[in-house]
């Protein structure tokens, strides 16, 4: 226990001093302010826009925001901090395999599904404190704003992409121990994540697939129901565990 606690503070000490957890906090944060204040321009650039089209005989009719309105965005907007976290983190065990800084440790007697545990845990913070500050952000805003008892299910809708964040987690973490460059890492991931939402297309098969909890948003306006979602929460929940589990029976092998 002592040299996993051990080895989980070099990786947070080394993700601070890198700047990496600097860097995502910014990220997460501007997301999470640009949300509402897009909703809240919006009906100014419609307006902006109607002057200039006034001139070619259209017009644009009076657009009225509300909370809805910024949580739209931050289901459109939380897939691309998805995909900047996942990119900060793509060498996060293929970096140690060109250093070569690994070999001195399990030398020693560090086990290596201690390796794996510590990285999984370090990145699980991060996500979970980056999502949770940019999803708070935006609930301030609205809540300041506009209230946000027009939305249902909020922190249930909110959940279901952070477990899909943990997901893809446990995915590049398996994808660390197969491949050795960050480059086949992030493919591989991103393929996977590919497949689960082409394979999502066929109606019968999307209730059972992990990309299926980004459409969770729908529970928001009543579009769809809570029970439509708790397949892919379980599913999502089992794969990671598996996948968890076979990144350290691959890195034990390796």
């Amino acid at each position: 226990m002592r040299a996993f606690l051990a080895f989980t503070k070099k990786e947070w000490v080394e993700l601070i001093r890198t700047g990496r957890l600097a860097i995502l906090l910014v990220l997460f944060s501007l997301f999470g302010i640009m949300n509402p204040a897009v909703a809240k321009l919006t009906p100014w650039m419609m307006e902006m826009m109607a002057d200039s089209l006034k001139e070619t005989g259209l017009t644009v009719a009076a657009v009225k925001v509300d909370a809805m309105t910024s949580w739209t965005q931050f289901y459109k907007n939380i897939p691309i901090a998805m995909v900047i976290f996942l990119l900060m983190f793509g060498g996060i065990l293929t970096a140690e395999y060109q250093k070569g800084t690994l070999i001195n440790m399990l030398t020693k007697g560090l086990a290596r599904w201690k390796v794996i545990l510590a990285k999984g845990c370090i990145m699980t913070a991060t996500w979970t404190v980056c999502y949770w500050l940019c999803y708070g952000i935006t609930y301030g805003y609205n809540w300041y704003f506009w209230e946000n008892g027009i939305a249902s299910h909020l922190g249930l809708a909110a959940a279901c992409v952070w477990i899909l964040g943990i997901w893809l987690i446990a995915v590049m973490l398996l994808m660390s121990t197969v491949f050795q460059t960050s480059s086949a890492v992030l493919a591989a991931t991103g393929g996977i994540a590919l497949v689960s939402y082409v394979v999502g297309l066929i109606p019968k098969a999307r209730k059972f697939l992990p990309t299926h909890l980004l459409a969770a948003s729908g529970m928001l306006s009543g579009a769809g129901s809570v029970e439509e979602y708790w397949c892919a929460v379980w599913v999502t929940i089992g794969l990671g565990v598996l996948g968890l589990l076979a990144a350290v029976i691959v890195y034990n092998k390796k």
